[in-house]
């Protein structure tokens, strides 16, 4: 019996020894720190698999699995040590098609009448197995975290189709995020039958990534797969609505004039060969042109299912978004619209907005945070942090400023009114009594937007000023226009950009010395985004819709421009010049967001 206790002494001290050495993550001011354990990249365990999923969607007998990698500290092998997973999902990781020309839709036509053809581009897959990425691994891996990433349905070695916003685009990551929580099966291969564990994930994940990278986490989070506890989207398309239309508005992405849904579909398609005609059949070629609709730009079901606001139900996850107030390809709304819905739901939901434009994540700091909080469950009262968190015009990107709320919780809506004067420069002001009148541009699509308002006077646009301001003004928020406008056809662009005089022509002008924001719309939606209604000429409409939501302080010395004009040569289709618009003064208004009010807005005229 003596000899028996002593040997359980032995194997406990052995045992408290081995637990001792045993790697675990460590924590520092409520943030995970690198562990030198896990920081020898030669150390880490590296490989692919694939995960069913529940849908066919290319067309094959069988349902689409979707091809995953995972790179681990060799901990979770050697020690059976757990841990959390961040989740990096893609359709760009295996390669895009190149950008030919003639793959755009062609933009130069009349308003109403159906675009020129374009070409569908053949797309080549790069990069070989197991990699699939490399992004993320040296930022998490060390602090105590497997990567994951998986390629999305139909790109690089994953099955399926893609859809660009389409259900199985949302399932295909929920697929993923089962499987690292033992609720669906993976595969050592794409069709074998061997199947493999992720005996190492505790079953917490988190997702994160830029763009369409960002999109996918939100998708996956209005799921409400259990698993995903915490997102942190960076500059994410939310609604392909709002990515390619504007109010009924045919408009472009900044940088991809003629860009649309099924040239993105073209452009992602990296999947197996033999499948795509199958998927070109019945994704592209039916879903998706019959429902882009290009010649009116009305929003209908297919845009609907493609808006994940309209999805966010079930969504639990904790969101950390991230957006540049001057990203004009994916545009500064995308976030905003998500974050103020995850707020009324009560979820846990913080905003990081900085000046620059598209991509940006928050600083490492908030991230770190985020994900110690939600996925190693340690106690950091990360929810207790600031909501919104501003980076300010002359501040590097990690050092934002922190807000209890955006907009700012002491911006009040004022109303400014327009006087006569805009082919030149009218004023804009604040007072009751408004300006009685009228005054017409002629749309031209061929003159920059930049050029018109830096003009002293031209009969493309009209252009009305705020006094020099002798004070800085903070805007916080969304502006909003109601434009009374009459066409002289049927269909008309109408465009509007709020800015900041006099413009800084130079090259190396900061991002936020000339436009403040911007918006557009169809005056032919006027009263619906469902439907539009063809311009009598010569009749007024009333317009009314926001532009994109900014927090900026315009200096001192500055003026406030609202520049309306029709065709914006970056954005809209390109109608033949000429086209009349006529703004009736009485009925037009500037709604804008300012800190401190009328009283603020007031002082910061007086001299």
């Amino acid at each position: 019996m003596k000899r028996y206790t002593a040997l359980l002494s032995i194997l406990f001290v052995s045992f408290s020894l081995l637990s001792q050495d045993k790697a675990i993550p460590v924590f520092k001011d409520g943030e995970a720190q690198i562990v030198p354990a896990f920081e020898n990249p030669k150390d880490w365990i590296r490989h692919d698999l694939w995960v069913e999923t529940t849908f066919n969607t290319d067309g094959d007998d069988r349902m689409d699995r979707m091809h995953v990698s995972v790179t681990r500290p060799k901990q979770t092998e050697t020690q059976g040590l757990q841990l959390p997973v961040i989740y990096v999902s893609s359709p760009y990781f295996a390669g895009v098609a190149a950008n030919e020309d003639g793959i755009l839709w062609d933009v130069k036509h009349e308003l109403g009448a159906a675009p020129p053809p374009h070409k569908n581009p053949v797309v080549t897959r790069r990069g070989e197995r197991p990699i699939i990425s490399n992004s993320h691994i040296r930022t998490w891996v060390p602090r105590g975290y497997i990567v994951v990433h998986s390629s999305s349905p139909g790109t690089g070695l994953s099955d399926g189709s893609p859809t660009v916003g389409g259900k199985n685009e949302s399932l295909a990551p929920k697929a993923v995020i089962d499987w690292l929580c033992g609720r669906a099966k993976g595969f050592t291969e794409r069709e074998g039958t061997e199947e493999v564990t992720a005996f190492w994930s505790t079953g917490k994940v988190g997702m994160t990534g830029t763009s369409y990278n960002g999109t996918i986490p939100l998708a996956a989070a209005t799921t409400g797969v259990d698993g995903l506890e915490a997102i942190i989207p960076i500059a994410p398309n939310t609604s392909y609505y709002h990515y390619y239309r504007s109010n009924g508005l045919v408009r472009s992405p900044g940088g991809y004039l003629g860009e649309d849904v099924d040239v993105l579909y073209d452009f992602i398609h990296s999947g197996k060969e033999e499948n795509r005609a199958h998927n070109n059949k019945v994704t592209r070629d039916t879903e998706i042109i019959n429902g882009i609709d290009r010649v009116t730009g009305d929003y209908n079901d297919f845009w609907a299912g493609r808006d994940y606001l309209n999805q966010m139900e079930d969504m639990k996850a904790a969101l950390l978004m991230a957006h540049g107030f001057n990203d004009w390809n994916v545009m500064p709304e995308h976030s905003y619209r998500i974050y103020m819905k995850a707020k009324e739901m009560g979820l846990p939901a913080q905003l990081y907005y900085h000046q620059n434009g598209h991509g940006g994540p928050p600083p490492m700091t908030m991230r770190n945070r985020w994900f110690t909080k939600y996925l190693h469950g340690i106690d950091n009262d990360v929810e207790k942090d600031a909501q919104s968190w501003i980076v300010r015009e002359d501040d590097a990107r990690d050092q934002p400023t922190p807000y209890d709320a955006y907009p700012h919780p002491e911006a009040q809506e004022i109303t400014l009114h327009l006087k006569k004067g805009g082919t030149s420069k009218g004023d804009l002001q604040l007072t009751k009594k408004r300006s009685k009148g009228k005054e017409s541009l002629t749309d031209d699509y061929t003159i920059k937007g930049a050029d018109l308002a830096q003009a002293d006077a031209s009969p493309n646009r009209l252009l009305y000023t705020t006094p020099i301001l002798q004070e800085a003004i903070h805007i916080s928020g969304l502006a909003r226009v109601t434009i009374k406008v009459a066409s002289s056809k049927p269909a008309a662009n109408l465009s509007v950009w709020l800015v900041s005089l006099p413009w800084n022509p130079k090259k190396k002008a900061k991002i936020t010395d000339n436009i403040i924001t911007r918006g557009w719309a169809d005056p032919q939606n006027h009263k619906s985004l469902t439907q539009s209604e063809a311009l009598a000429p010569g009749k007024f409409y009333e317009v009314s819709f926001d532009l994109m939501p900014d927090d900026q302080i315009i200096p001192a010395g500055q003026q406030i421009g609202l520049m309306i004009f029709s065709s914006d040569q970056e954005f809209t289709l390109h109608p033949e010049p000429g086209t009349e618009l006529t703004i009736d003064l009485k009925e037009t208004k500037l709604r804008l967001p300012v800190v401190g009010g009328a009283n603020a807005f007031a002082k910061a005229l007086k001299k």
